[in-house]
């Protein structure tokens, strides 16, 4: 499957301008700032923000109520989300005071359900996460600037993989608006840890022109059966993953939905199919061109 994808991506990346391969990725790249632009306008933060980072309650519980019954039952109380997941029923409820917790607590404790838990972040707490979150990213992708800064010591070969990497996190973000995913710990991760799973091919792919001896067209349909191979064989197990932790319940009820291992593996998922096109098309239209430039043309092609 690896082989056959990068022979058909190696095809498409010699049959095309470098103008013809940068169209694509930066049009969706658009497409995803404008998404994340009208999300923040709208309601404050370009993505959907889970309990983590702006309070709230959750409380899980064992019932044989459907969650339809429990969303008329808690009406009078800021219910947000009923989702079931397995034998367990999760309900999340947005920021309370403290007497409308307590009676919460108290008409739950009430029915006596089975393993319940009681999980509450406050508003205070959920702002200071929020910082730093986007401290978290902001240093992550500051700091993975001046490595590739530092390893390359070329600013448009450096730009290159950085304006990749760039786009696989906004495209990743998008798509975590559009499908209503949640930004939780456990996404926030994904993200973080999507900046070194796209950096990887980049500079896989910008080593080999760069530094290796051949012509652009040869080091850059080497690089991709390499990246390729990668980047599939990663995609494969967070499939796996995704399927297992989301899905397993229906096969065998007593298992529960693991809801943060669904989560990080479709985002994911999502971030390096994003990573594939920016990689083998945004990132590989730049470099071409730019080894292809009269000034570097003997030196990239030897």
């Amino acid at each position: 499957m690896a082989t056959g994808l990068a022979e058909i991506l190696d095809s498409f990346v010699k049959s095309h301008s470098d103008r013809q391969l940068l169209a694509l990725p930066l049009a969706i790249l658009a497409v995803s700032l404008a998404i994340l632009l009208v999300s923040f306008v709208s309601s404050g933060s370009p993505v959907k923000l889970g309990m983590d980072f702006q309070g709230g309650t959750q409380i899980s519980l064992e019932t044989t109520d459907s969650p339809a019954v429990l969303e008329k039952m808690y009406s009078s109380y800021p219910l947000t989300d009923v989702r079931q997941t397995g034998s367990r029923v999760i309900m999340q409820f947005g920021i309370m005071d403290d007497e409308q917790q307590h009676q919460l607590e108290k008409d739950v404790a009430s029915h006596k359900y089975s393993n319940l838990q009681i999980q509450q972040v406050g508003p205070i707490y959920g702002k200071t996460l929020q910082l730093q979150a986007l401290q978290a990213l902001c240093i992550s992708f500051i700091g993975m600037a001046i490595v590739v800064f530092l390893l390359f010591r070329t600013f448009i070969p450096s730009f290159a993989v950085i304006l990749s990497a760039f786009s696989d996190i906004m495209i990743a973000a998008a798509f975590m608006r559009v499908a209503g995913i949640e930004l939780s710990l456990g996404t926030l991760a994904a993200l973080l840890m999507l900046i070194g799973y796209s950096v990887d091919s980049d500079i896989l792919l910008t080593n080999r022109v760069i530094k290796r001896r051949g012509t652009v067209e040869e080091k850059v349909s080497k690089a991709m059966h390499t990246g390729i191979t990668m980047t599939t064989t990663t995609l494969a197990a967070l499939v796996s993953m995704y399927v297992v932790s989301t899905f397993s319940y229906l096969v065998i009820p007593s298992f529960t939905q693991i809801t943060l291992l669904s989560q990080i593996s479709i985002v994911l998922i999502a971030g390096l199919f994003a990573d594939m096109m920016n990689t083998w098309l945004l990132n590989t239209g730049i470099l071409r061109w730019y080894a292809m430039k009269p000034e570097f043309r003997g030196r990239y092609n030897r």
